[in-house]
């Protein structure tokens, strides 16, 4: 099991200096509104790779009004043993840095030390928002499976804004383009090959789980993802599907750049990839139905997600659930409770009370969050 046994951050949101020792249980945050607990949830995301379960800018994560270098870092119990991670800025202004085990490393390197899914409450319009945020919801889980999905994603995302900057200025070289795309399409490929084999490991899952909470039936849509996806699920090995998907959308890019270059942007590939979700046993799509089952959905995709990376790497990844009981009655919140503990995770959870956290028992430290005029508290309950 991995789990944080040492959490600490300085000068970070609200928190001037936090510590928490958990000794591997699972932790439940309860206080007032904006006493800071979704800061320490934040803090943790933040020892994944990226902008964290806020996407915060850079200068929105160090204490005000202070606004010094902020820091964040835990002791972990491994299965290859204990590690040490922290990340920050020194100061306002300068890049984040991480280091495992004392050594500084490329942020990425934080996909492999360490899996963590998250729910937000922002996340609860994920089925009505654009698709950006499905997108990212499953890059996020397919940055379990695979660490190296985010440096793709990072090539493809430079080698588009490359070639989206020649559209614009309306190079008409085909060589420039042709290296442009030749990366991109490298690149898309393996992002949408890792996109399908992830949506097929979820859709397994919830398959294999008995569960209090409904399933979804899950599809991607758009070019080269919808295509591939179905590739795979007619057997095609992942190597074929992803040659055929890169040839493919090679081609793709190079017949669209008249288009393209009318519009100013690419417009085709995995950056324009939509996550569509239907409530299976009601054969109702997500977007249409009630902000309860929305959640409930929401909820059965982010365990689904656990439950899978638990299956494919050994060792069950951090759940970081942000006022996700507040949404559900008791049963429910038992329930909840029940497959994080068939998970053997790490949970840390947020509420404003702690009766929401009861039926949990011993099996969390429970934490007081409270804010004062030196900034958010901490106090074990």
């Amino acid at each position: 099991m991995t789990a944080l046994r040492t959490l600490a951050a300085a000068h970070f949101r609200s928190h001037r200096l936090a510590r928490l020792e958990t000794d591997g249980r699972s932790v439940a945050l309860f206080g007032p509104n904006g006493a800071g607990k979704t800061n320490l949830l934040e803090a943790v995301s933040l020892l994944s790779p990226g902008r964290g379960l806020r996407r915060a800018e850079a200068d929105a994560l160090p204490r005000r009004p202070e606004a010094l270098g902020w820091r964040v870092s835990a002791r972990l119990s491994a299965p290859d043993g204990p590690r040490e991670v922290e990340t920050g800025a020194d100061a306002p202004g300068q890049p984040r840095a991480v280091r495992i085990d004392g050594k500084t490393v490329p942020q990425a390197r934080l996909a492999s030390l360490l899996r963590i899914v998250w729910l937000t409450p922002a996340m609860d319009r994920l089925w009505t928002e654009g698709a950006a945020e499905r997108r990212r919801f499953i890059d996020r889980a397919a940055m379990g499976f695979e660490p190296e999905h985010a440096d793709r994603a990072l090539a493809y995302e430079k080698a588009m804004r490359e070639r989206n900057r020649l559209l614009r200025d309306d190079v008409r070289d085909p060589r420039w383009f042709d290296a442009l795309e030749a990366r991109m399409a490298t690149e898309g490929a393996a992002i949408a090959r890792a996109r399908a084999q992830t949506v097929a490991a979820l859709a397994a899952a919830q398959e294999a789980a008995e569960t209090a909470f409904p399933a979804a039936a899950l599809a991607l849509e758009g070019d080269p993802d919808a295509a591939l996806a179905e590739a795979l699920a007619a057997g095609l090995a992942p190597e074929a599907a992803e040659a055929e998907a890169e040839a493919r959308l090679r081609a793709a890019l190079a017949e669209g750049r008249s288009r393209d270059v009318a519009a100013g942007r690419t417009l085709t590939g995995p950056h324009r990839t939509d996550l569509a979700a239907v409530y299976a046993a009601k054969g109702a799509p997500a977007r249409l139905c009630s902000t309860g089952e929305q959640k409930a959905l929401l909820i059965s995709l982010t365990l689904a997600t656990a439950r899978a990376l638990t299956a494919r790497a050994g060792t069950p990844p951090l759940l970081l659930l942000d006022e996700v009981a507040a949404h559900l009655d008791e049963t429910r919140r038992a329930a909840l409770y029940a497959e994080i503990r068939a998970l053997g995770a790490q949970a840390w959870m947020t509420g404003t009370e702690a009766h929401l956290f009861d039926s949990l028992g011993d099996e969390a430290l429970r934490v007081a969050v409270t804010e004062g005029p030196e900034g958010s508290t901490l106090s074990p309950a």
